[in-house]
């Protein structure tokens, strides 16, 4: 049974970078290969009401400005699968889930970003799924853990978000990591390895700089953690598979579930 992911998506930057990171991506799709499809959670589609997009081939979206134009000439154009679409509907159902399916929207620069050195074919039928950041993390772990059957059937479920992404702290001539980004996600991590639910789920009063890591107007990166653990709900095993930072205090932080 494959495990689920939460992915960090880093920068817009990363698309056109060559780094530790990007290479340590390309290395975990080779490891993942063999796959039906790929369900990803975005940190940037935020909806109030579940959504699942039943897409034949995706446009790719440019959500971000300022950026160089080489950029803007990245096309990934990854296709649907109605089937999975399917699936997943009829377990939301089944779990009282409320879900609207998208036929139109593309795909985000939280999908691509990650999936194009993931899979730079584009040969993966690709599900987005929007988050919701607004409501509880207990629901949002219902929402992943309704879709668990899918790993059995070659189904990768991925979070694409940052466990610290706060872009009003971000120093872009830094190289050291900031202390209190270590110290929120040295938290985050042995609570995560523990999978001791009751804590994660008060991470905004409980984790040490908090609201700095997660800022209330930014917690839409965050969250997709609580969909991708809630996929390996069966298994309960958590593992740090990367961890470097960026701009003194971007994480680019890679956990298995599962």
């Amino acid at each position: 049974m494959l495990p689920s992911l939460f992915i960090a998506h880093g920068a817009p930057l990363l698309a056109i970078e060559d780094n530790d990171y990007t290479q340590f991506l390309s290395r975990l799709g080779q490891t993942m290969a063999r796959l039906k499809a790929v369900v990803l959670f975005s940190a940037h589609w935020v909806s109030g009401t579940q959504k699942v997009s039943e897409v034949n081939e995706y446009d790719t979206i440019y959500d971000f400005g300022g950026f160089p134009d080489a950029l803007y000439q990245i096309e990934y154009p990854a296709k649907g699968s109605q089937q999975i679409a399917q699936q997943i509907a009829d377990l939301f159902r089944h779990n009282g889930i409320p879900f609207e399916v998208e036929t139109t929207r593309g795909l985000d620069h939280g999908a691509w970003v990650i999936l194009r050195p993931l899979y730079p074919n584009a040969d993966i039928p690709v599900i987005t799924m929007s988050v919701n950041p607004r409501v509880s993390p207990e629901q949002q772990y219902k929402i992943g853990q309704s879709l668990e059957k899918l790993r059995a059937e070659d189904v990768l479920i991925i979070g694409s978000g940052g466990t610290v992404h706060n872009l009003r702290a971000v120093q872009f001539q830094e190289n050291d990591i900031n202390e209190w980004a270590l110290q929120f996600d040295q938290w985050l991590e042995k609570h995560l390895m523990e999978w001791e639910l009751d804590s994660l789920y008060r991470y905004d009063t409980l984790a040490p700089n908090a609201s700095l890591a997660v800022p209330p107007y930014g917690n839409e990166h965050f969250v997709p953690l609580f969909y991708a653990m809630g996929a390996a709900d069966d298994v309960r095993k958590a593992t740090l598979l990367h961890r470097s930072y960026r701009y003194g205090n971007l994480s680019h932080s890679v956990w298995q579930f599962g």
